[in-house]
This record gives structure tokens, sequence and C-alpha cells, in this order.
């Protein structure tokens, strides 16, 4: 879990503004940081932006917590509005893809199709995925290529997709991982071999949403993360516009 504050602008009448909380998918990171540091620059208002998996979000949820703004996957966002822990003012801010990743100076196989793809996997020492939206479509996907008997005892498994580059940043050999596109282009580091083939591909599309306690101002947080100034930065992240 990685927890940001964005910076103050030093003014005395910010001294005691109150600090908006959104808690969010990691995968939009790339994008939302420099939206939210826009919107800080416009208004003043200071944000605190913690992240976590889909799992966790809805666990952290379930129990309790109360931010001003949430930012999960649509099908979170639809099941806490429909159980009355969200208000239905929501929006969509865009879909995220999974890609390949290697560390640099390791083989670099072929993944244009599924064919390749399948090959690939067969022949890497270890693939490396993590536990939550990502790490479940490669289960299925592993499943429908045949390849489940011949991945799990080779498959290194991790919480979250920050974990997952981690591991093939420090790690060593013809490791294949995979986690979300804006996550690894996060890591320069690492070399990105392209999303999955696009039959073999998954997106996640992901929504904010305000809480029912959420301070007045929140509402133009959300309001600003779907302008076109927002989308542009999204896009350039690697966040599509869904639909």
């Amino acid at each position: 879990m990685r927890r940001r504050l964005l910076p103050l602008i030093a003014l005395p009448w910010l001294a005691h503004a109150a600090e908006l909380r959104v808690l969010s998918a990691g995968a939009v990171e790339p994008g939302l940081e420099p939206a939210v540091e826009a919107f800080r620059r416009i208004g003043g208002t200071p944000v605190g932006i913690t992240y976590a998996t889909a799992p966790r979000l809805r666990e952290r949820m379930q129990a309790g917590e109360m931010p001003d703004l949430l930012i999960a996957p649509v099908g979170l966002i639809n099941e806490l509005v429909t159980t009355g822990r969200l208000t239905s003012e929501r929006a969509t801010l865009g879909r995220v893809g999974a890609g390949v990743v290697v560390r640099a100076g390791a083989p670099e196989p072929d993944i244009a199709d599924v064919a390749a793809l399948r090959r690939a996997v067969e022949a890497a020492q270890a693939l490396v995925f993590n536990r939550a939206s990502t790490g479940l479509h490669m289960d299925r996907l592993f499943e429908s290529l045949g390849v489940t008997a011949t991945v799990t005892p080779r498959a290194l498994r991790f919480a979250t997709g920050a974990e997952v580059l981690e591991r093939l940043r420090t790690g060593q050999g013809a490791e294949l991982g995979f986690a979300a596109i804006t996550e690894i282009r996060m890591v320069p580091a690492l070399r990105y071999l392209g999303p999955l083939p696009a039959e073999a591909q998954n997106y996640t599309t992901y929504a904010v949403a305000l809480l029912p306690q959420a301070a007045p101002v929140a509402a133009d947080l959300l309001r600003h993360l779907t302008s076109p100034a927002t989308r542009a930065l999204m896009q350039a992240a690697g966040v599509e516009q869904a639909g």
C-alpha cells in the first residue's frame, strides 16, 4: 500500500485547510497524480491519496473506512453504490489493459499473438503476476491456453503489481511478468514487451465515486477528474478512454 500527500502551496489561509482523502486502485496512479496536482494548484485544497489493490479496497470499505472519494473497478463501485456505501454521484475514469514485461537484458520472447504468447509462457523459467485483477485474468487465460499445469509450479504470485515489478527488477533469469500497463510504464528499468494480444487482453475499467459524508469540495475534485484536461493526462499515462 502506498500513500502520497501532495505538497501544499505556502499560503497562510491554507494552514487549516481540510485534506481531501482519496482511496484509489494503484493502476490509475500515473494519471491520477498529475491530475490531482493540477487540482491542488487551481484551488489550493490539499489531497492525500492512498493506493491499494481492488481486493484490499473492498475490504477497507466494508470495514467502514470513509475517504472522500473512492477510485476502483466499476464492478466494485456499483456494488458499493447498491449497498449505500457510496453515493450515486460517480464517473468513469478509463480502462487499463494488461501487459508483458521482462527485466533488462533478459530474453525478449515474441508475444504478437496467442500462439506466440503460449510459447513464451512455456519457455519461461518463471511466471510473475499478482493475486489481484491482472492475476485473476492470467489464471483464466492460462487455463484457456491449456498451460495451467505447466505454469503452476513456476508461478511467483505477489499481492500487488508493484511487488511483481520489484521482483522482476531485482531477480534473475528468464522470468516473464504480467501487470497493468500503467504500472509497467512506471518502471523504466524494465523492458516492456507490449500488451497482451488483443484476443487475450483484459481491460479493467475504473470509476470514481463520492462517499455520503464527503466534504463539499470533493465533488469539485470528482468533476475535475472527468474534465477534458484530466482525460488527456490519463490517456498519456496509459489509462485509455473507456467505451
